[in-house]
């Protein structure tokens, strides 16, 4: 059958092609397409080639294990999967970490979603005191470390199986049983309560958004209280419920810190731990499938949700003007409510970070008197140890791990920012449309991620000099492209969000006018978005400020950042100096996140108070 021509004797195939081409000399005139085809290169060196980098290292034959493969170095090979899948010690290497990964994560969202339902109700729905106030105290976990509470944690109930300086309790004379000092119990309370805040912030404002006059008509027909909950509400909060239980998840997944202070005592792994150990004992093959795995879980999670709020999105209720949000009478049970809401404030905000600090001026554990406290840790000099004799404020290497922080977050938060502001004007400019989808895919990538795996993939890709490109392990520079990569997913989406709310038409007129590419950017495009910009570089910073996965396995003692400063003096059983540095650690963020609100305007809390 011969193909149908035009007029002009051209075949439709040849004629799209042309038209392809023409399309595209047209985009490659457009600095926007030159600009994405730069960033979508620079993306794929950061981001994809380290992960596919890690993934390699799981099926070829690394330097030492020839003998075991049977191989040459760099051959294929299936031996790293069935050392961590099949053979003997895979139990212990894998599936038991795996299990007690997955009981923490199930546990944790379990626990949060109990406590964090009653409190997203009490203060999106009734009026129960304080609301407000609580609205915005009940997130401050989530705004410190969650290492910080596991340091708590040790503190209260540390007994002497790991011999070591004594617990409070113990020291006031009840000695806690393993189970409650070290292990599954403590790592799923703590992850519990660190992500409590994802179900007050995403099924509160669900349920602010709720229509009161829903559960008014269900009522006035006769159904009961628990069959208006069962049968109209929870359908309609499904999307904010699940996209809340799959984020914690998901961070419980790469989660490292807390695991690692609260579990190495007593050989409780997880996945995290596992990977750290196999890499700390050059295990890089083993290592390489650990983090694929952890990976593989964590897309896999990701797809879930969206399949899950998709089908949840078929829930959905039209707002209008005549919607209500009538909040419920406590009566009675107004004063106990806001006791729950404050015990809960206290024992996961209030009682961590008093008894960190109680911690750094006694010196002797839980011994109130006067002659016991002190400033020496803080402050002191000739402290009777056997190498950290000065307090931790007069100790070079605290203060040289702050400078290492403030510049290799810092320079990553900025180069973050930039680059996010460059992504968002490269998708929502660029005529390629292809290109502007690779590059929202691209630098949303490290967030399906668990961070000690991305880790592991920048280990495996930098370790060692390939091509042009240095071996740039024990430097800053790592750390830094590490952290630019790790951080894109928020920097690229403030990006997006501001270059679509920002209309062609300043740019046009500047271009009729005259002006080149680089003077709209600095005088138009900059200047208006600078709120944008300055969110894309305070996120990044404050969560690089409290991060620690990424850098426990890429720092070295030389490029000792404070959180990973405060982890070598935990294990050098140096308590009270890990405790004030994890207090400094925990001020940072903090107030670095306070700051970030009022200079930007936001509010995490936002939609909940009222």
């Amino acid at each position: 059958m011969s193909s149908v021509s035009d007029p002009q004797g051209h075949s439709p195939r040849s004629s799209l092609a042309t038209r392809l081409r023409y399309r595209t000399r047209i985009a490659m005139r457009e600095p926007t397409t030159v600009i994405g085809l730069l960033m979508a290169g620079l993306f794929t060196y950061l981001i994809v080639v380290p992960i596919i980098s890690i993934l390699l290292d799981a099926v070829q034959t690394q330097f030492g294990d020839a003998r075991r493969t049977g191989g040459d170095v760099g051959s294929w090979t299936a031996y790293y999967l069935n050392r961590t899948f099949l053979s003997p010690i895979a139990q212990d290497m894998f599936w038991e970490p795996l299990k007690n990964t997955l009981s923490v994560a199930f546990g944790a969202i379990g626990v949060s979603l109990v406590i964090g339902g009653i409190l997203a109700w009490l203060i999106s729905r009734t009026d129960m005191f304080a609301r407000r106030w609580f609205a915005t105290a009940l997130i401050v976990p989530y705004m410190l470390p969650a290492w910080t509470f596991a340091l708590a944690w040790t503190t209260l109930f540390k007994n002497r199986t790991i011999g070591g300086q004594q617990g409070w309790l113990e020291a006031m004379g009840f000695t806690p049983p393993d189970w409650l000092a070290y292990g599954q119990v403590p790592i799923t309370i703590i992850l519990a309560l660190h992500y409590t805040p994802f179900i007050i912030l995403l099924f509160g404002s669900a349920l602010r958004r709720f229509d009161s006059q829903l559960e008014d008509s269900a009522r006035m027909l006769g159904a009961s209280r628990g069959r208006i909950a069962w049968s109209i509400v929870l359908p309609l909060m499904k999307p904010a419920l699940i996209s809340a239980v799959v984020l914690i998840f998901a961070k419980c997944l790469g989660e490292f810190g807390v695991a690692y202070v609260l579990g190495l005592p007593v050989k409780f792994d997880v996945l995290a731990t596992s990977l750290y150990r196999n890499l700390g004992s050059r295990q890089t093959g083993v290592a390489g499938v650990l983090a694929a795995s952890i990976m593989i879980l964590g897309i896999m999670t990701l797809l879930i949700d969206a399949y899950l709020v998709r089908e949840a999105r078929k829930f959905v209720t039209v707002g209008s003007k005549g919607s209500m949000n009538r909040l419920t009478q406590l009566r009675g049970m107004r004063l106990p409510a806001t006791g729950f809401a404050a015990f809960i404030f206290f024992i996961s905000v209030g009682l961590p970070v008093l008894t960190l600090f109680l911690s750094t001026v006694m010196h002797v554990p839980a011994r109130f008197t006067w002659e016991n406290f002190t400033l020496d840790y803080w402050l002191g000099t000739n402290l009777d140890t056997v190498a950290l004799q000065q307090g931790i404020l007069l100790t070079p290497e605290l203060w040289s791990a702050a400078w290492n922080t403030l510049w290799i977050v810092g320079s990553a938060s900025v180069v973050s920012g930039i680059l996010g502001l460059l992504v968002g004007y490269a998708v929502v400019r660029t005529p390629l449309r292809p290109l502007g989808v690779f590059l929202r895919q691209v630098t949303f990538f490290p967030y399906l991620v668990p961070g000690i795996a991305f880790a592991a993939a920048y280990l495996s890709l930098f370790a060692v000099q390939r091509g042009p490109v240095p071996a740039l392990y024990g430097t800053m520079a790592i750390l830094i492209l590490a952290l630019i990569a790790d951080q894109m997913p928020y920097a690229s989406r403030a990006g997006i969000s501001a270059m679509m709310q920002l209309g062609k038409e300043p740019e046009e007129a500047a271009q009729v006018a005259g002006s080149g590419w680089f003077h709209r950017m600095t005088r138009i495009v900059v200047p208006i978005q600078k709120g944008s910009l300055v969110t894309g570089v305070l996120l990044p910073f404050i969560s690089g400020i409290k991060g620690l996965s990424l850098f426990v396995v890429l720092a070295v003692p030389s490029t000792d950042v404070l959180t990973t400063y405060s982890l070598r003096l935990v294990d050098y059983n140096y308590t009270q100096a890990a405790n004030a540095v994890v207090l400094i650690v925990a001020g940072l963020a903090y107030f670095g996140t306070l700051a970030a609100q009022k200079l930007t305007k936001t509010n995490l809390a936002e939609g909940l108070g009222g």
